[in-house]
């Protein structure tokens, strides 16, 4: 028998009322915060796709519009302003509450299995580690150097660190680095543009000793294109720095290999010999043409994840740390 009193019974909610849960309200704050679905899903660990999704199914519920989206921008409706201010209050006590969680949490712990290119794991990732393992020393790390395309899922890595401009639309994708590929030598080489570098030896990472055709662009916005020949060429970068740093040629390397970020540079100076010996990896190089950067079509080291659930939470606690010492990345 019914307890409640007479005409007084638990109402189901509509399906407009179950679209604007807590959740979804936080949701909607978020991405309003944002001010695009790519970036809220680099925030929240989510693929763009689930976040197009769940705005959707939100607006579809309510039968109204909270987002006027162009190709190059993302604004509020009139309705999605009023929504707005209530739903920012629910994201700030939803943060309020995992903040206190936070400092009554344990340090971070469990392994995390991450796969880097060669280059980025020895020059940048090394010493960002060393830093982070004094933050959280119960965290243990798995490391696998290499040029090769990997699978999250089915390697089982938490973390992938590529040179890419396509990352997979299934993983959550957050650049960290930016970058320029430079032209370096020890400074016996005197050049005045990229079409000098034809008569010099050229050290060039890659399989092939055919000619390389490069496209280089100026500070100016002038651009030259000159055809490499290599005289040394092979897939281990470092191997062509160090001849570089010796005389040998000229090498084409990231400027991440050479110069370390100079936030990261300060902050490992006492870190120890791991730090510094990937500190001291570029010594003796200089920039051999000043104002011209290689045209690659890259310009930043994604950090590669899986979207939540599946995602470890010390991975991205890891993400969110390489981001911040790093500085900002272009998107």
């Amino acid at each position: 028998m019914s307890t409640n009193p007479p005409g007084i019974g638990r109402r189901r909610q509509t399906a407009a009322e179950e679209a604007l849960d807590a959740n979804a309200l936080e949701l909607f704050a978020r991405i309003a915060q944002a001010g695009s679905f790519a970036q809220a899903a680099r925030d929240l660990g989510l693929t763009r796709a689930a976040i197009s999704r769940r705005i959707a199914a939100i607006e579809s519920a309510v039968g109204l519009a909270l987002f006027a989206r162009s190709t190059r921008s993302l604004g509020l409706t009139e309705a999605g302003r009023r929504l707005h201010a209530r739903a920012r209050a629910v994201r700030d006590a939803a943060e309020s509450a995992r903040l206190a969680l936070r400092h009554t949490r344990d340090q971070l712990d469990g392994t995390i299995r991450i796969s880097a290119t060669p280059s980025f794991g020895r020059h940048v990732l090394a010493p960002l580690l060393a830093r982070f393992q004094g933050l959280h020393p119960a965290v243990r790390y798995e490391l696998f150097f290499t040029d090769r395309r990997v699978d999250l899922l089915r390697e089982g890595l938490d973390i992938a660190f590529r040179i890419t401009s396509k990352p997979p639309e299934a993983w959550v994708a957050q650049p960290v680095l930016s970058f320029e590929v430079l032209a370096y030598g020890n400074g016996s080489h005197r050049l005045q543009s990229p079409q000098d570098l034809a008569a010099v030896p050229m050290l060039l990472l890659g399989q092939s000793d055919e000619a390389y055709v490069s496209q280089w662009q100026h500070d100016d916005g002038r651009r030259e294109e000159v055809s490499l020949q290599a005289t040394a060429w092979g897939s281990d970068l470092d191997g062509l720095i160090a001849l570089a740093r010796h005389g040998n040629g000229i090498v084409l390397a990231p400027d991440f290999c050479v110069r370390p970020q100079a936030a990261l540079l300060t902050a490992v100076r006492d870190q120890g010999s791991i730090a510094e010996a990937s500190l001291q990896a570029g010594v003796g190089l200089v920039n051999a043409l000043p104002g011209w950067r290689l045209m690659v079509g890259m310009e930043n080291v994604q950090a590669l994840t899986l979207p939540l659930p599946a995602g470890s939470e010390t991975a991205r606690a890891l993400v969110r740390f390489a981001r911040e010492a790093l500085g900002p990345a272009k998107s």
